[in-house]
């Protein structure tokens, strides 16, 4: 329970930190930013709101633009925003970058808010995340050597799968790594001959490259 509210809890901080917004467009808006593979349901948002509200980040007020049918004695909606603290809060968070903020989801929700996030904290995360996916490779590339020759083939293609997943995502960092230095990694060209990377790559990189996940 602990892990999907360390994941909500700044997430819902971000957004709300951007704009009010009621519990189904803030449901929407989650699903938009983490990607649709990690769908919320209300049984986890909605208990995490009211945490945040204990807590004194957020708070929650009936909606003066409560639709028609809300007279006919259903419930008014209820827009949330975020108090002073709670702005404090998000902004403590957007400053760490410890370990925790490599690993899996919570790379991916602080990854969302890069662009509120400063230069130098961005760059310690990504190549965090890229020192833990190094090593992370490496144990994968061990044990397909070690155990393939025991493996049918779908096995063998998952694993594969799996592996080739994981260099993408450093070949991704990598990129991204260089983009936040502002430097150009020398590629070997389809002939074989190194050229530097396009300059105006750089400026397009972060919003048309994909991350791939296995």
């Amino acid at each position: 329970m602990r892990g999907r509210s360390d994941v909500l809890e700044p997430a819902i901080l971000g957004l709300l930190d951007q704009a009010p917004l009621h519990g189904y467009e803030l449901r929407k808006r989650l699903n938009l930013v983490l990607g649709s593979f990690r769908a919320f349901s209300y049984g986890s948002l909605y208990p995490c709101l009211k945490l945040l509200v204990a807590r004194g980040w957020i708070a929650g007020t009936a909606s003066t633009d409560a639709p028609p049918h809300a007279l006919s004695g259903k419930r008014a909606r209820i827009v949330y925003e975020l108090t002073a603290d709670g702005k404090e809060q998000f902004q403590q968070i957007l400053a760490s970058s410890g370990p925790a903020t490599w690993e899996d989801e919570n790379f991916d929700v602080r990854f969302a808010f890069f662009s509120r996030t400063d230069a130098e904290t961005r760059l310690r995360i990504l190549e965090g995340r890229r020192s833990r996916l190094t090593e992370r490779l490496e144990t994968v590339r061990k044990s397909f050597n070690r155990t393939r020759e025991r493996m049918d083939e779908y096995t063998l293609e998952l694993q594969r799968h799996g592996l080739e997943s994981v260099e993408r995502e450093v070949r991704w960092l990598d990129d991204l790594i260089d983009n936040e230095r502002g430097t150009r990694r020398v590629r070997p060209t389809g002939a074989g001959h190194p050229t530097d990377a396009d300059p105006a790559d750089d400026a397009s990189r972060l919003g048309t490259e994909p991350k791939e996940r296995g």
